[in-house]
């Protein structure tokens, strides 16, 4: 029988999630005084007008309520001139030439303890036929998409560490990235067999954190005879399931947890429908980091507890 679990703290999960369909905007003093750009021009021409804050606040917008352009900065200018805030409003052509160059740092709690840190990929859709002409006649060349790849607290659920690519980059290549921007001790990196390679391993380890990476079906043993080097991880995975069972294997080792990366994919792609409006690769990486720095704000306003039931 399947295990049952209960929400131990309802009510502050229920207000979290009321707090996130909240419409109570706020501006920081820092923000309004940081808006207009200051800075002299390093090149030739004239300076900026507008900063980085001002271009990152017309991207949130526009993802948060799934706008376009013309339509996001039209909402920013109306809420400023509600909360009578004397503030311009860059146009949304300042706002996709200068969107693709912007930095996106994810909001991250602090932690003490070491991270057990869950990764895996999506699809998002980019441009191409609908579902409707997919199923008539095929998928044709045009059809593309990028892929996001993410590093997620498995404790808090908090996205530690994002990457975007194109379609004909592999999971593996993209892991010594995620990691390189996670700070703090990483006690257990988990993902999926995409990832079962020695670089992978490699990386994983260098970090001194313990790699649980299911072997292929037909794996076998790295390292034979009287090999001098300590036993492999892979190696050690790989006996444990003759011995044991993979579900066996997958139990002890924690392994099921890497199934919250799954659930934050659905999370984005429920939040931001799974695809991404600007055209250029850049903007589209800095549209898609945008959205998971908004599901980390949203995660930290409160998250289900659950505990198992007793049968």
């Amino acid at each position: 029988m399947k295990q049952q679990y209960r929400v131990r703290n309802w009510s502050e999960y229920n207000l979290a999630l009321r707090q996130r369909g909240s419409l109570t905007f706020w501006v920081s003093e820092a923000s309004t005084e940081h808006w207009l750009n200051t800075k002299p021009s390093e090149q030739l021409g004239a300076p900026r007008t507008y900063s980085d804050v001002a271009i990152m606040s017309v991207v949130t917008i526009k993802n948060l309520f799934q706008l376009a352009g013309r339509q996001a900065t039209g909402l920013l200018a109306s809420l400023f001139e509600l909360m009578r805030l004397e503030l311009p409003v860059p146009d949304h052509s300042t706002v996709f030439r200068r969107m693709g160059k912007l930095e996106v740092t994810l909001p991250i709690l602090n932690r003490e303890q070491a991270r057990h840190v869950v990764i895996d990929s999506t699809g998002v859709k980019v441009y191409g036929e609908g579902e409707w002409k997919v199923r008539q006649h095929g998928i044709s060349k045009r059809r593309t998409w990028r892929k996001l790849h993410l590093a997620v607290d498995e404790t808090t659920g908090e996205i530690l560490a994002a990457v975007v690519s194109t379609n004909d980059w592999g999971d593996s290549e993209i892991l010594p990235d995620l990691l390189e921007q996670i700070g703090g001790e990483i006690e257990q990196v988990s993902s999926d067999g995409a990832y079962d390679t020695s670089g992978c391993y490699d990386t994983i380890t260098g970090r001194g954190a313990q790699p649980v990476i299911p072997p292929r079906k037909n794996a076998v043993i790295w390292q034979h005879g009287n090999c001098k080097a300590p036993p492999h991880p892979r190696d050690e995975a790989l006996r444990a399931i003759h011995k044991q069972g993979r579900k066996k294997w997958k139990q002890e080792s924690h392994y099921h947890r890497r199934s919250l990366s799954e659930t934050t994919m659905f999370r984005h792609k429920t939040a931001f429908g799974g695809k991404v409006q600007s055209r250029k690769f850049e903007n589209q990486a800095t549209e898609l980091l945008c959205q998971c720095a908004m599901l980390n704000r949203m995660i930290q306003l409160g998250k289900p507890v659950s505990v198992p039931v007793a049968a």
